[in-house]
C-alpha cells in the first residue's frame, strides 16, 4: 500500500509499537505476539495485526513476531533507522528541557542547533549547545540541511518563526506553542500542548468522582 494512503491514526500508533518492542529487547525478549503487545498498550490484538499488515507480513501464525526483526522494520518504516538533526527555536524553560533531553539520539533524532531572539541569552550555553541569534537561523539551518524543528516560542511569535523555518527547508515541526500553525502542503506539524491534554482528562474527572 502506498504510504500516502495509510491513515494518520495508524501511523500514530507505530511509534507506540516501536517503543514497546524496544523495551522488550532491553528485557532480553526475543519473541512476542499481537496479544501481548495489545495487553501492554491497551490496544486490541486485531487492531495491531491490521495496522502492521498495511506494511507487510512480519509474523508467523503460531510463532508470533521476532522482536528484533519487527523493531528493525518499524524503524525503517518510520525513517528512524538514521539520525535526523533538529533545530530548537526558543531557549526558555521548554527549550532548555528539550535541549538537555537525552532520549532523542537512541530513537532517531539529535538536537543540532538552538536559537533565541533575546540578546541576554545569545552566546549562553545549554549543556553542550551555544544559543544562536535567530537572525542567523536561515543560513545555519540551510547549511546544516535541517528538516526537523522543535518550536518552543510564545504563541505570538510562533507563526512568524514557522514561516522562516519553512522558507529555509524545514518540513516537520513539533510545536509546543499553544496555537495552530498555517503551513504549506508538504510540511507536517505535530502539536504538544500539555494544557490541551489536561483539559481532555478533566472532562472525565467529574464522572469519575461521582
Amino acid at each position: 500500500m502506498d504510504r500516502v494512503t495509510i491513515p494518520d491514526i495508524v501511523v500514530g500508533r507505530l511509534p507506540l509499537y516501536l517503543r514497546t518492542l524496544q523495551l522488550m529487547l532491553s528485557e532480553g525478549r526475543q519473541v512476542t505476539s499481537s496479544q501481548e503487545l495489545g495487553e501492554r498498550l491497551g490496544i486490541s490484538a486485531a487492531q495491531i495485526r491490521k495496522d502492521l499488515s498495511q506494511f507487510g507480513e512480519f509474523g508467523k501464525q503460531g510463532t508470533g513476531y521476532s522482536i528484533e526483526f519487527l523493531t528493525d522494520q518499524l524503524r525503517s518504516i518510520l525513517h528512524v533507522d538514521k539520525i535526523w538533526d533538529m533545530v530548537v527555536v526558543g531557549a526558555g524553560d521548554i527549550g532548555h528541557a528539550i535541549s538537555r533531553y537525552l532520549g532523542f539520539s537512541n530513537r532517531g533524532f539529535r538536537v543540532a542547533l538552538v536559537f533565541d531572539n533575546e540578546t541576554a541569552k545569545i552566546g549562553q550555553k545549554i549543556g553542550d549547545f551555544v544559543i544562536h541569534d535567530i537572525a542567523n537561523l536561515p543560513s545555519m539551518v540551510q547549511k546544516a540541511n535541517i528538516q526537523v524543528a522543535m518550536l518552543a516560542v510564545p504563541a505570538s511569535q510562533a507563526q512568524v518563526v514557522t514561516d522562516i523555518l519553512v522558507k529555509n527547508g524545514v518540513r516537520a515541526i513539533l510545536n509546543y506553542a499553544p496555537i495552530n500553525l498555517n503551513v504549506p502542503k508538504g510540511v507536517y506539524v505535530q502539536y504538544t500542548d500539555p494544557v490541551v491534554h489536561l483539559q481532555r482528562m478533566s472532562f472525565y474527572l467529574e464522572s469519575m468522582n461521582d
